[in-house]
C-alpha cells in the first residue's frame, strides 16, 4: 500500500475483522458482549468465551474486559471461527 502524506495509516477492508496497514494486515477477531448495570458496576460480559469483567462506567467495564480476553488468549489459541450466539429473550410470570 504507497503512502499518502496526510493520509490514515490504517485501512479498512471489506473484512470488519482486518485493518490494512503500510506494513502489513492485522487480523482481529470480534466477540459479542452484553453490558449490564448491577450495582454501582457495569459489567461486561463475552458471549463467545467465559470471560467477565466489571468497571465503574460502561467504557471502563468493555475496556476491562477487552484487557481480560486478551490476557485469556495468552494462554489459549484463538478460535478458528466462532458461530454468533443467539440472543432471545424469555417471559416468565410475574
Amino acid at each position: 500500500m504507497q503512502g499518502v502524506r496526510g493520509s490514515n495509516p490504517l485501512t479498512s477492508t471489506r473484512d470488519p475483522g482486518q485493518l490494512s496497514l503500510r506494513a502489513g494486515t492485522i487480523t482481529f477477531m470480534k466477540f459479542t458482549v452484553a453490558v449490564t448495570h448491577e450495582g454501582d458496576l457495569f459489567v461486561a460480559k463475552c458471549l463467545d468465551v467465559d470471560v467477565v469483567s466489571q468497571g465503574t462506567n460502561f467504557e471502563e467495564a468493555v475496556a476491562n474486559l477487552e484487557e481480560a480476553l486478551a490476557l485469556y488468549f495468552e494462554d489459549e489459541k484463538l478460535p478458528e471461527s466462532l458461530e454468533p450466539p443467539v440472543i432471545t429473550t424469555v417471559l416468565l410470570p410475574a
